[in-house]
Order: structure tokens, then sequence, then C-alpha cells
């Protein structure tokens, strides 16, 4: 079976600094662009520009600056929106308009005060707009997750004969299982007409930690785009973090998807976004947490150093992290204490293993971490010898 290409699409410089205190000045919007093209990115999603000058002058650098990526702006089904994107977008080798309507009963009766067809209409009206100034333009159905699906079928069927090389399927709200969200992607894949000339996309948020896991179950579905962002950084809990289905594709080869996505610069893109976005990454986060690759616990510690596939399904250079750490707590067991012996110059026998033990349990009881200063400490102050 072919490997299927899985396009990646960013959008941490538009839905990812619409996190409130993250607003990024052009110079830094730049900077990451550049990092995201380097990463190996599909798309970058460049920000609203319709919604302000600050935004417009961003996104016009960017696809100015960008030259393998193919470079898009959002709007809204609105005209004056979709006018101005083209027009920010008018220096990019490869542009890309990204328009849209809701789609759900929620966003028809209560957001958009309208009515079902009012909605399908302004979906045509809105890609055919860009098609005028674009030959890519993705259309996005907001909150398809609670969107009907004979009635998302419909809307997706109308885009595709508009013009829509791209369809989105947000899972706006985070409100959709795995089993639900994929069945849906699944269900447009096999029962809307010319689904076979477009991409499907997801796009999910975490309000319910599920985005990466609706991700790839979307992906699983028929999807061969996923939006996502570095960090997983977003409207209220976030998206779907890149790194995370990233690495979820590149660690399940036997499902025949690639991204192209260069992983040892996963690590570095993170430190960099949670840098300028002034966005802390939870130590505890997958694949670029600082406890990631971190072992306090004995009987795992015992068993990464025996073998590192033990207790680690990642190396962690392939994600630009550095070693696997052997952190010294109360719960660590001997294995660890003298294998971080000797990882500072110590080699003891049994005996005087067991007597290092000892104190370091002392220490490690009256401090959260033991680490290599207080063992130098430590070996002093007991006159403990080495072997040979």
């Amino acid at each position: 079976m072919a490997t299927q290409k899985i396009h990646i699409f960013d959008t941490t410089l538009r839905d990812g600094e619409q996190v409130p205190g993250c607003k990024l000045n052009r110079d830094e919007k730049l900077l990451i662009a550049r990092q995201l093209e380097l990463l190996g990115v599909d798309v970058i999603e460049a920000g609203f520009p319709v919604s302000s000058p600050g935004d417009f002058a961003a996104v016009a650098a960017i696809a100015a600056q960008t030259r393998h990526a193919t470079v898009c702006g959002l709007s809204r089904a609105v005209e004056n929106d979709i006018v101005t994107a083209a027009e920010a977008l008018k220096s990019a080798r490869h542009p890309r308009i990204h328009t849209g309507i809701g789609t759900s009963d929620s966003h028809i009766r209560f957001k958009l005060c309208t009515t079902p067809e009012k909605v399908l209409e302004r979906a045509v009206a809105a890609v055919k707009l860009a098609k005028s100034f674009v030959e890519d333009v993705e259309f996005y159905t907001e909150d398809a997750g609670r969107t009907d699906n004979e009635f998302l079928a419909r809307v997706c069927e109308a885009a595709i004969r508009a013009g829509a090389t791209v369809l989105n399927i947000p899972d706006t709200t985070g409100y959709c299982l795995p089993s639900e969200y994929g069945a849906k992607i699944k269900y447009l894949a096999d029962n809307v007409r010319g689904i076979e000339h477009v991409r499907l996309s997801t796009h999910c948020h975490n309000d319910l930690g599920m985005a990466t896991a609706n991700s790839i179950a979307g992906v699983l579905g028929g999807a061969r785009q996923v939006e996502c962002t570095i960090n997983g950084v977003g409207e209220r809990a976030g998206n779907t973090a890149l790194e995370e289905a990233v690495m979820v594709l590149r660690q399940h080869p036997y499902l025949n998807f690639e991204t192209g996505i260069n992983t040892k610069l996963l690590a570095e893109t993170s430190a960099m976004v949670s840098h300028l976005m002034s966005m802390p990454v939870q130590p505890n986060k997958a694949i670029v947490g600082a406890n990631a690759f971190s072992h306090s616990s004995g009987i795992h510690q015992d068993g990464v150093i025996k073998h590192r596939e033990t207790y680690e399904i990642i190396d962690p250079h392939e994600v630009g992290m550095p070693d696997s750490a052997i952190v010294l707590t109360a719960r660590s067991g001997r294995a660890a204490l003298a294998y971080r012996l000797q990882k500072i110059g110590y080699d003891f026998d049994r005996t005087a293993l067991n007597k290092a033990y000892a104190s370091f349990l002392v220490l490690a009881d009256r401090q959260k971490e033991v680490v290599d200063e207080d063992l130098h400490v430590m070996v002093e102050q007991e006159q403990l010898v080495t072997v040979g």
C-alpha cells in the first residue's frame, strides 16, 4: 500500500494568536513563519487580513518572504473580507484564500440569524468570489462538529461546484468524540459528489482534550490535511498540537501516512513560539514538554537504563530534545543512583552503593530532587570509595 501524504496546515499565526496575551508583532510573525517553512509545513495561515491594518501588513509580508509553503489568509463569507485577503496575498507564490460560514443549527439560528438556504447561497457566492482572485480556495464549515451530516454534505457539494479546492470540517467547539468526528469525515468522503477532486481537512479544538485524537480519527476517515498549531495554542483550550499529530502519524508507520515535517526541529520551534507568545509549555506536554523524556520512578528508570524503548516510544533526538533524563527523587532506586553516579565519575561496588543509597534516601526525603552537586557532596561527606 502506497504511503499517502498528509498536508500540515499551521494556523499558529492566526488561530493560535487569538489567545489573550499572545499577540505577535509583524517581525515576530515573520520569524515564526520562516521557522514554519524550515519545519516543512505545507500551509501557513498567516492571519485574518481584514481584522486590522497590522494583520494585513503581516500577512502581506509573510506572503512576500515565503518561498515554498502555501500562504493562506482567512476571511468570512463577506465580500470585503475576501477582497482584502486577496490584496494581502498578492505577492504570495502559492496563495490560498480560506473562507467559510457557520453550518450548525446553532450558528444558523442564533449567530447568523438566517436560514439554511441563505447559508448555501452565501457559501457559493464566497467561494466564487475567492476563486476569481486565486486558484486555491479553502472553504470552512464552521461548527461542522455539531452540524447535521446531510446538510453538511449539501454545503460541501455546493462549495465544490463553486470551485473550492479544500474543504475544512472544523470541530469548532471541541465537542465531538473521535469516533463521531471520524465517522463524519468518512460520511463526507463517501457521500459528497465531487469529493475526489478536493482535499478534506480537519480543524479540531481541545475543549474536551480530544483535538489530536479527533484529527487522527479524521485522517483515518479520509481527511488529507490536518490544521494545527505549535504547542496546541489557540482559542480557549487550544487547537490540535502540530507536534502531536505529526508524531502520532510517524510512530504508526503501518498507517502508511507521511507528513514531510522535519521532526528534529519540533523542540526548537516549540521553544520559539513559547518564548515569542509568552506562553509556557506545560512540563507534561506530549513530545515537547520538559518532562516528556524524564523518568523519576525507580521501576521506569531501571527499565530505561537497560533499554530505552522499555518506557519511551520516541527517541528524544528525533524531535530535537536532549537525551532522556534520569531524575533522582525519593522514588528512585539503586540502578538510577548508580547510573547517575557513574555519569559524574563514581563507580561503586555493591557495599559502597548500598551505603550511598541509604544516604541518598535521607537526602531525597528532604528535597524534591537530588542533583549532581548534591551527589558530589554526599560522596565526599560519606567518604565513599570508588571501585579500582
